[in-house]
């Protein structure tokens, strides 16, 4: 796998977390991160899709608690993008175009890396910006009080202040855990945490060590991604095994050997 091929992978790992859980942080991320008062907001079809490359993040149409009403777009991003002022400039008009009403557009940039990305258009007749949010200047007690864990989760990204990082790590992680009880939701939430701290490599150690110190749940045999492994495992060496079974018999050595030889019982090489 080549360099660029393992980064798109990567993005697109991110971006089906944030997409999985965008309905129930939607609310936080809103209120808390972007600082919006929207009282009312209903979807809009993107009907912009056949102009563009991507489609967006977050497209809604809402008003606020003083009856402004407005187009709201919000992208995440953990990449620096040069070309990111042109893609959001084209949304903009043609969003403004559509619906005769004012467009509000938010990045939020998920990464704690060197933000080089512009958010801005400055030419002699076209002068365009775009709000640029970092994430990791949110603080973590926003996700933290939270009681919903997908919200606890995006603490991970946040800033923690003053507060000890391992200290922060590991209450996301034991809040999260003691918020769900089904096994197989726990483990695509840890799943998903994993990723995120791909984001935010200062924190890889101690979400490392908390999740050493959760033993009941990061057993292998509880980890729904680890039975799966197994699983497919299974399956692929009983397609080798049948496939060897099949040439031998082809080839005509007895079906007694070929089931000592393999494992298989006679009736499935019979059958075979």
């Amino acid at each position: 796998m080549t360099k660029d091929s393992d980064s798109h992978r990567q993005v697109g790992q991110y971006d089906k977390v944030i997409k999985e859980n965008l309905e129930s942080t939607l609310p936080v991320i809103i209120k808390d991160v972007l600082g919006l008062d929207i009282a009312e907001s209903e979807e809009i079809a993107d009907d912009l899709q056949h102009t563009k490359e991507r489609k967006p993040d977050l497209l809604k149409r809402v008003t606020d608690s003083k009856g402004f009403s407005y187009i709201l777009q919000v992208e995440f991003q953990v990449k620096n993008e040069r070309e990111m002022p042109f893609r959001m400039c084209d949304y903009h008009v043609m969003l403004l175009r559509q619906y005769k009403l004012p467009v509000k557009q938010y990045v939020i940039f998920l990464k704690d890396s060197r933000l080089t990305m512009p958010c801005s258009i400055d030419e002699e007749d076209l002068s365009f910006r775009y709000k640029l949010v970092r994430l990791s200047e949110a603080s973590y007690k926003i996700f933290l009080n939270s009681n919903n864990p997908e919200v606890k989760m995006l603490g991970l990204l946040s800033n923690f202040e003053s507060s000890s990082a391992y200290e922060i790590v590991g209450q996301i992680v034991k809040d999260v855990q003691a918020l769900t009880d089904d096994e197989l939701t726990k483990s695509r939430y840890f799943e998903q945490m994993r990723s995120l701290v791909n984001l935010r490599k200062s924190i890889k150690e101690e979400f490392k060590t908390v999740m050493e110190t959760v033993t009941r749940f990061f057993k292998k045999e509880n980890d729904f991604l680890y039975i799966e492994g197994v699983e497919e495992e299974r399956e692929k060496a009983a397609r080798e095994k049948l496939a060897i079974a099949r040439t031998l018999k082809q080839d005509g050595v007895a079906v007694d050997l070929i089931a000592k030889a393999t494992g298989l019982s006679v009736e499935i090489i019979k059958n075979l």
